[in-house]
């Protein structure tokens, strides 16, 4: 069997920066087993298969190099700005283009905003927030990064590090300086350690310049499902803008997360928060590049 495949770097306008996934435009016919393999042989994060139900809607499944996972940010907007680009969704001149996907954590819309002809960027819906709950077990989880409960807070601030799903369930940890952020000394054995018996995907550590900042430094870590650093995070990131909302630490709506930097593949992360009938929707977004193009034999 052949199929189209392209490699897509997610949460970037530039060729070599944000997160590299690879994307299946039509994944028919492609069993779970296969999916699992071509992921394997891609070696990226993750790799998104899409199945077309109608012009509107979209079956995705995303899979790691060893698993598959519920949802994925950058994979989502690696797809749908590649399905827009060839042709696979009919483009527009301007304005927006609203489609849905359905995943394993449930059916959510994508939205594609046109200028010129051209792709301006690609947002998703994140599923509604959760809040998991603190971290009880803190000095474990801080022996990871090998910091201590004075590195965490914002500002001058303690601030509790808690599980926030918006499709994935991560750990959100504050760290109190930039400095700190990017000096992270992280034993990944026991990170995937602690993830595993407090079922989430990883950790997003970040660092919150001021009080209702447009910009947020962060970093992803993830090494259960077998990603020690990723570049750009959508669901991470999703859950961090609920954070800073519901705590209190932003009045804005709006924020962009800056991520990748340490990896030399800086990504800009969009996020979006709004409430209505005491819910709240989170939206990520971003840009992307096609890389690479090419179809793969199994």
């Amino acid at each position: 069997m052949q199929v189209n495949i392209y490699q897509v770097d997610a949460f970037s306008s530039a060729y070599f920066g944000g997160n590299p996934t690879g994307v299946v435009p039509d994944a028919r016919g492609i069993s779970e087993e296969d999916m699992q393999n071509i992921a394997r042989e891609m070696n990226l994060s993750e790799t998104a298969f899409i199945i077309a139900i109608d012009k509107n809607n979209y079956k995705v499944r995303f899979f790691t190099p060893i698993n598959e996972v519920d949802l994925c940010g950058h994979a989502t907007i690696g797809a749908f700005y590649t399905l827009a680009y060839k042709g696979y969704i009919s483009s527009a001149y301007k304005g927006v283009k609203k489609i849905y996907q359905e995943t394993n954590a449930g059916k959510l819309q994508v939205e594609i905003f046109f200028k010129d002809g051209n792709i301006e960027k690609v947002m998703m819906q994140q599923s509604t927030p959760k809040d998991l709950g603190k971290v009880k077990d803190i000095y474990t989880l801080l022996s990871c990064f090998n910091i201590n409960k004075n590195d965490i807070g914002i500002g001058e601030q303690f601030a509790d590090p808690k599980i926030i799903s918006t499709g994935l369930p991560d750990i959100l940890l504050p760290i109190n300086t930039r400095e700190k952020l990017d000096n992270l000394k992280v034993d990944f054995n026991k990170l995937a350690d602690i993830s595993r018996k407090l079922n989430v995907t990883g950790v997003h550590a970040f660092y919150l310049p001021e009080f209702d900042s447009d910009q947020v430094y962060t970093r992803n870590f993830a090494p259960l499902v077998g990603i020690n650093e990723e570049a750009a995070t959508g669901t991470a990131n999703g859950a961090l803008i609920y954070y800073l909302k519901d705590e209190g630490y932003i009045k804005r709506n709006d924020i962009v997360s800056i991520q990748g930097e340490s990896l030399n593949r800086p990504s800009k992360i969009y996020c979006v928060i709004s409430k209505k009938n005491e819910e709240y929707n989170v939206k990520v977004g971003g840009q992307a590049k096609i890389v690479l193009e090419g179809i793969i034999c199994f």
